[in-house]
């Protein structure tokens, strides 16, 4: 009977984990009128310091000793009005790092500039304005606290559609923001962040974008 049992334990745990891979690549898979931007295997399309930057089972990882300044995994193409999803994982929930958009590489320097869709200690959800205006533009709503796994995979929702942005983590809202400056970029790079400091480690993956407006 024991034996038995323990047959059926193994088997139902060896189904949960097949559904688990399934419902992963269903995710992944294209869903109409987005394509991938991670092709599950390697960083081809992307471009930033492979000493931090790597591809680890079906996510990109970026996997920081402590460094002094930030660093950047880089798309090589632009992107204007669209919808950006992709699922994160920040291990333990410690570190601060985050999902550039619209953004340009700084010259000379590891830094990009542009709108930063944050995650990470004190600033999950929120709308962050990297090396530009240097500030918060947006704090995440309140409603994401019950919504966050901090430690666990989370699905990222980036809309940015001519001046109006909205960010969404596990369904919830977090930032909905019109921007004010006809000035500012409506396009540029994707680039996922390690951010200076302390180790972090930060997966991402199932990584796809639907254009809009065309």
């Amino acid at each position: 009977m024991l034996s038995r049992r323990f047959g059926i334990v193994c088997v139902l745990g060896w189904a949960c984990g097949a559904l688990a891979m399934f419902a992963s690549a269903i995710t992944a898979a294209d869903e109409p009128g987005y394509r991938s931007l991670f092709n599950g295997k390697d960083l081809a399309g992307w471009e930033g310091d492979t000493t931090l930057w790597k591809v680890e089972g079906d996510a990109i990882v970026g996997d920081s000793p402590g460094i002094k300044h930030n660093q950047f995994l880089c798309t090589k193409e632009e992107f204007g009005d669209f919808e950006l999803k992709l699922e994160f994982k920040v291990k333990g929930g410690v570190g601060n790092t985050g999902v550039q958009f619209r953004t340009k590489k700084v010259p000379d320097s590891t830094e990009v500039s542009g709108y930063q869709a944050d995650l990470g200690e004190k600033y999950w959800g929120c709308l962050y304005d990297e090396s530009r205006r240097n500030k918060i533009l947006v704090t995440a709503s309140p409603d994401l606290e019950k919504a966050l796994k901090k430690a666990d995979w989370n699905e990222y929702t980036i809309r940015a559609e001519g001046d109006h942005i909205t960010l969404k983590i596990n369904g919830v809202t977090t930032v909905d923001y019109k921007e004010p400056d006809a000035a500012i970029a409506r396009s540029g790079i994707i680039a996922l962040q390690v951010h200076s400091g302390g180790p972090m480690r930060v997966d991402f993956r199932n990584v796809r974008i639907k254009m809009l407006g065309k």
